[in-house]
């Protein structure tokens, strides 16, 4: 039985197909469009699904959207008739898209879907999931679990915005909700809003933001935004806010309480007050996750905890959960925000709706595959790609030779693209589609941010591990295959700071040595980590093992192979384009090995304003 799920018309819009339960491919529509968090519907990448299963529409039984657009019109015109006269003007913007598109979403996916095959039958193979169950599907079904407490967090589906379930074997039941207008998610977009980010882009700024100040208005918040309960279950104080009817997320009452009005995007300087309120809103997180857990827990008796939902993003909160004996065993899954859901979809409808049996694999081996479930190309393909566009490159005999070239870069202080194998499904860079770079060098953070990304200097980069020495560097000895768990540094690889370097407030705090492997340690002495295993990845791990031999590091820099604006690459072609728009020294794609010395001059692209501010 084969199903192809789909999530679309909201942000991140993906495809997924699973065959008998086994995820066979999936992919963001982002990574073929080359718009970020494109929303609108994944032709590419279902094209690419079932190119990769060499079938076609007609031989898939079920096409499965991952959430219900009637009961997504129905909160809205709630809302609009509970908040009435105020937001009127919202209101009058919103129904036209909802009339003429978003409503009638059967006839419009019908449509796309006949594109792929005139006669398709959306009576017997439409199916539609709720968006909270499509999170706490795909967090389960393929966690190494065969029972687990399912938390889901985002800004909001339906009408859910935060959903406890329990999974077991094949089935998934919905315990607990919260609903909207009470919204985690939406209140930490909120505060990234307010201070000056773009709203389901910029959160995770706001985290990395973090770090650089104290969290001095924690108490505020709770004691004003919300009202919460021992057990994490809470409600905000909607007077603070203006997501519901307007066009921003909070109002003048909101800036009156913490006494600045909203930072303007780009043009006003980020000073200690708004890292003051990333501080804040991140503990206040925090906080509520931690109490969700114990209380779930405490309920259900279970130490198994599965995340999904754009929230389970917030790697910081998650490593908390673990580092402080929250929860025994975590799994998250890797695509968590609304690209998982068409993944999700899948999964239930083939584990739920048709209630098909499930396979628990191993931790190491999860359902996800590494998450390694894009687009690869054939070496062959690549060459003659990467000629079209006029690339110079050297083909490396073999896999060693290969591994020794990228390594030998690496070790020579090189910032390397590296383009491998099936790109990754979700946000985080897995060394598939990935930059690299040499941790050890104190430089190298900010080169690689202003240089390379072209984005804001205080950005943290984390640091790819190989899974056997992971506690040669970090407190933790647990698997982080998808950079979703944020860890302490060893203290015996840490420099202590003197007075000086101490007293110093925020974005100061930056340029301050802080362990043998400056470029990964952020001001706190954490790292976002990525345990890198030779089951699911042999030939990333085979080149920072080589890394290793050639310098007594265990360690590389990992971003994801993008600038600042722009989707991660996909293609050769993509890779070849970023590598001549930026200042990275080498890339290799396949066996082929370019450095940027022998390249024309003239295919140099301006890269540094090529894509729309995140």
């Amino acid at each position: 039985m084969r199903i192809l799920g789909v999530s679309a018309f909201y942000h991140d819009s993906a495809a997924a197909l699973v065959d008998r339960g086994e995820i066979v491919a999936a992919a963001q529509e982002e990574r073929f469009s080359r718009k970020k968090h494109d929303s609108a519907f994944p032709e590419h990448a279902i094209e690419f699904c079932l190119d990769h299963a060499g079938i076609a529409l007609k031989d898939v039984d079920y096409v499965v959207f991952y959430d219900k657009p009637f009961l997504k019109f129905e909160r809205l015109l709630e809302t609009y008739l509970a908040f009435t006269p105020k937001g009127f003007n919202s209101f009058r913007m919103a129904m036209p898209i909802w009339l003429k598109e978003k409503l009638f979403q059967k006839t419009l996916l019908t449509k796309e879907f006949q594109k792929f095959e005139p006669e398709f039958n959306w009576e017997n193979r439409l199916l539609f999931s709720e968006h909270h169950l499509s999170h706490a599907a795909s967090a389960f079904y393929p966690s190494p679990f065969e029972e687990a407490l399912v938390l889901t967090m985002d800004g909001v589906g339906e009408w859910t915005t935060t959903s406890a379930a329990v999974g077991k074997g094949h089935d998934l039941r919905v315990h607990r909700e919260i609903f909207f207008p009470h919204s985690l998610g939406l209140l930490y977009s909120a505060v990234t809003y307010y201070i000056g980010f773009k709203v389901n882009s910029g959160e995770y700024k706001v985290m990395g933001l973090a770090p650089y100040g104290n969290p001095v208005y924690k108490d505020l918040m709770i004691e004003k935004l919300m009202d919460l309960k021992p057990d994490g279950s809470f409600r905000l104080d909607m007077q603070y806010f203006n997501y519901c009817t307007g066009l921003t997320m909070t109002n003048e009452r909101f800036s009156k309480l913490f006494g600045r009005p909203v930072r303007g995007r780009e043009d006003d300087l980020l000073d200690q007050f708004h890292m003051d309120m990333a501080a804040s809103v991140q503990a206040v997180t925090e906080e509520i996750v931690s109490r969700l857990v114990k209380g779930l827990i405490r309920q259900t008796g279970l130490q198994n905890l599965c995340l999904a939902g754009g929230v389970a993003l917030n790697c910081v909160a998650n490593g908390k959960l673990l580092r402080e004996g929250v929860v025994e065993n975590l799994w998250v899954q890797p695509a968590a925000g609304d690209a998982g859901g068409a993944l999700g979809a899948a999964l239930l409808a083939y584990h739920y709706y048709k209630q098909q049996p499930r396979q628990v694999n191993s931790n190491r081996l999860d359902g996800m595959k590494g998450s390694y479930l894009g687009p690869e190309y054939a070496q062959d393909e690549v060459e003659r790609r990467l000629k079209a566009c006029g690339a110079v490159f050297e083909v490396c005999e073999d896999e060693d030779a290969l591994v020794e070239a990228g390594s030998s870069a690496l070790a020579n202080e090189q910032v390397v693209g590296w383009c491998q194998g099936g790109m990754e499904f979700g946000p985080r860079a897995l060394g598939n589609r990935s930059i690299l770079g040499d941790p050890r060098s104190e430089s190298m953070q900010k080169v690689m941010n202003l240089k390379i990304k072209y984005r804001e200097s205080f950005r943290p980069f984390a640091p790819s591990v190989l899974r056997e020495d992971v506690t040669r560097y970090f407190a933790m000895d647990v698997d982080s295959p998808y950079m979703l768990l944020v860890d302490t540094v060893r203290p015996e690889i840490c420099r202590e700071m003197t007075g000086e370097e101490a007293a110093l407030f925020g974005i100061d705090k930056l340029n301050v040595n802080r362990s043998e492997l400056p470029a990964i340690t952020h001001v706190d002495y954490t790292a976002r980590v990525q345990t890198v295993h030779q089951e699911t990845n042999p030939l990333y791990h085979k080149l920072i093992k080589r890394f290793k031999d050639k310098t007594d590091c265990s360690v590389v820099i990992n971003t994801s192979f993008n600038v600042r604006g722009e989707p991660p690459v996909c293609s050769p072609e993509d890779a070849f384009k970023c590598f001549m728009g930026t200042e990275m020294d080498a890339l290799f794609v396949g066996r082929c090995a370019m450095y940027k010395d022998a390249q024309d001059p003239a295919l140099k692209i301006d890269y540094k304003s090529a894509f729309e501010l995140d």
